[in-house]
């Protein structure tokens, strides 16, 4: 009898918390992305970028400029050329062409690090946002839906985008 009522005991206690355990849980998911995006300080951020981008650009377009015009040159008087000069020539337009590919590599670098900067303090306030609205709601988890589905399989969720923007005053 009295093994039955421990057995018995366990059961209930072990019931009892695995229903305070689900209880626990509570999960959200917001477009982290769209939060970003719809904040005012976003356009001034892509403005101050598209300005920084635009630099590269222009750099960009005034060697590609010169290639071309130094192959048109090459083109029109290769048949003049001595073979020496022709190598020699043709050494020049590789490296100037090397140049130009080795200068957009630094440049998507740099214009990727300089949005990484700007949008950093972004990110950080709408983090932030996300982090008291959960805590306010007692969520457990928020996902981030901006990516695709981050979970194959996942239980419903309250989308939390309304309250996040309300903390950020947006509309």
């Amino acid at each position: 009898m009295k093994k039955l009522f421990k057995v018995a005991l366990v059961a209930v206690c072990i019931l009892f918390v695995s229903n305070f355990a689900k209880a626990q849980v509570k999960i959200g998911y917001i477009n982290f992305g769209e939060v970003i995006r719809e904040m005012p300080e976003a356009k001034t951020v892509q403005t101050t970028l598209d300005s920084y981008q635009k630099q590269f650009i222009d750099q960009l377009t005034i060697m590609n400029n010169a290639y071309q015009t130094a192959v048109k040159e090459f083109q029109a008087q290769s048949a003049t050329m001595t073979d020496a000069v022709r190598t020699s020539k043709t050494a020049e337009l590789q490296d100037m062409q090397k140049r130009m590919q080795d200068y957009q590599t630094s440049a998507q670098q740099q214009v990727e690090t300089k949005s990484n900067e700007l949008i950093k303090p972004l990110s950080d306030k709408a983090r932030a946002a996300v982090t008291e609205v959960a805590k306010e709601k007692a969520y457990t988890y928020v996902f981030d839906t901006s990516q695709g589905a981050p979970l194959i399989v996942s239980p419903d969720g309250d989308d939390l985008m309304a309250a996040v923007k309300l903390k950020l005053g947006l509309k």
